[in-house]
């Protein structure tokens, strides 16, 4: 009789552990498809500098509160996991610039600036592991 109990608790210890494993896999897959969904919809799209400043904001916010270290450039690193990059290239000096660059330098002066302008995503980038939004690629539009 205890063999036939030790079995089934055994067995009920596996289930548990293959659901736990399984719904814990479907929350992290439904999280990073949300997540994704805000920063995919913007590939190939054409956006004007303040949602360009916006998604900048929310880039770097995203990787604050994903505990991102950076560099000694200042760059944020690529964990592999959930950090985030953003480049942009100005038609103007025909220069890439970091969306560190931007957002230190101040969004709002960037808006300023660049409120008229618009800018496409022509490129976007995934983590090998978790397949989160790893990299985005912003082209000025010349006018």
């Amino acid at each position: 009789m205890k063999k036939i109990i030790i079995f089934f608790v055994i067995v009920l210890i596996i289930v548990a552990s293959v659901s736990y494993m399984y719904l814990n896999y479907k929350a992290t897959y439904n999280d990073a498809q949300t997540k994704n969904a805000q920063y995919e919809s913007y590939e190939g799209q054409e956006i004007f500098g303040p949602d360009l400043a916006t998604l900048i904001n929310k880039a770097v916010d995203d990787n604050t509160k994903n505990n991102i270290e950076k560099e000694d450039t200042g760059l944020y690193t690529d964990n592999g996991k959930d950090s985030i990059r953003i480049d942009i290239l100005f038609t103007d000096d025909n220069e890439v610039h970091s969306m560190e660059e931007i957002y230190n330098s101040g969004t709002d002066t960037f808006m300023q600036y660049y409120n008229q302008i618009r800018f496409k995503c022509t490129k976007i980038e995934h983590h090998d592991k978790t397949g989160r939004v790893s990299y985005m690629y912003f082209e000025q539009i010349a006018t």
